[in-house]
């Protein structure tokens, strides 16, 4: 699979039009000026004058453009200090590895580990992939729908039900991020052998020897090229293309609690959580609660006091 991005005149990309006439598609990409979809490959023209060839065939179709645009991303965060992280990092083939739901009373932990090769770099800039705090989840959900028809990623999911029956057993959150970090890596370092990353950063959410202390006695533990960094997502485009998709996943996911439970979830872990776990309780009784949250948070007692149960 290969991706690419020319730039092009507003004539080029008529005549690019006027070729792809028969595989235009309906639906365009906010911003675009045509789509096409050719049984191998995904074309997309915008009014910046960048075209993205996108598939299997991607590099050889828009070889017949011209020569992509070369793959380098603006300056991001700087690496923490003592990090040791290559300095020319931001432009390195690397799996970036990133989660969400850990501070959310309900709903689940995703993690997505997700690889972006250096040609596919241009392409995530142009989609827009950034750090998605800095984003609205309607926004994070467009681009992610995109990122998940050509990344090579896996996605792990924890339910709170299964979470639980973790904590309880005296497994602490940190534990169970570095297990399912370790596996989501594992899970794309296969997909893309024999092919193998220039890194692999993780955005840290323990320091390294913790992480490696969680995932002793692992059959597989992946540690070569393995680096460790704060807001990683500024520094790689792949971290930041990891949490979208895992962002993407989580919202899906509280669409589904959201219909079991009858009403709109809130995110957080807040008060407002705090009155719909009351609610939850009232209308289903506190026996689902281990299926939708996070027992050990505060907001269960907070909510059965709400409930007065």
């Amino acid at each position: 699979m290969g991706n690419s991005v020319l730039q092009k005149s507003p004539e080029e990309i008529k005549k690019m039009k006027e070729y792809y006439s028969k595989f235009l598609i309906d639906k365009l990409p906010p911003g675009s000026v045509f789509a096409a979809k050719t049984p191998s490959c995904a074309i997309t023209a915008y009014k910046s004058g960048k075209v993205l060839f996108q598939g299997k065939d991607g590099e050889a179709e828009a070889a017949r453009w011209g020569t992509a645009l070369a793959p380098s991303v603006k300056k991001g965060a700087a690496p923490t200090p003592g990090s040791h992280l290559p300095r020319n990092i931001g432009e390195m083939s690397i799996i970036g590895s990133d989660e969400v739901g850990t501070g959310d009373f309900f709903g689940p932990i995703t993690v997505v580990a997700a690889y972006v090769r250096r040609q596919d770099i241009p392409v995530l800039k142009e989609l827009g992939v950034q750090d998605s705090k800095n984003l609205k989840d309607d926004k994070i959900i467009e681009i992610a729908r995109q990122l998940v028809t050509f990344l090579p990623h896996s996605l792990l999911t924890l339910h709170n039900e299964k979470y639980n029956q973790m904590q309880m057993k005296g497994m602490s959150q940190g534990k169970m991020k570095a297990l399912l970090h370790n596996q989501a890596i594992h899970h794309v370092l296969e997909k893309i052998a024999p092919e193998k990353p220039e890194a692999i950063l993780i955005d840290e959410f323990a320091k390294e020897p913790i992480y490696y202390a969680h995932l002793k006695g692992q059959r597989k533990i992946i540690r070569e090229n393995v680096l460790f960094n704060t807001k990683a997502e500024g520094i790689h485009l792949g971290v930041a293309a990891a949490s979208m998709i895992a962002r993407y996943a989580f919202v899906r996911h509280f669409e589904t609690l959201s219909k079991r439970a009858g009403f709109t979830i809130p995110k957080g872990a807040g008060a407002a959580v705090d009155k719909a776990a009351a609610r939850l309780i009232l209308d289903k009784g506190k026996d689902v609660l281990p299926e939708f949250v996070k027992l050990h948070f505060a907001n269960t007692e907070k909510a059965k006091k709400i409930a007065r149960v």
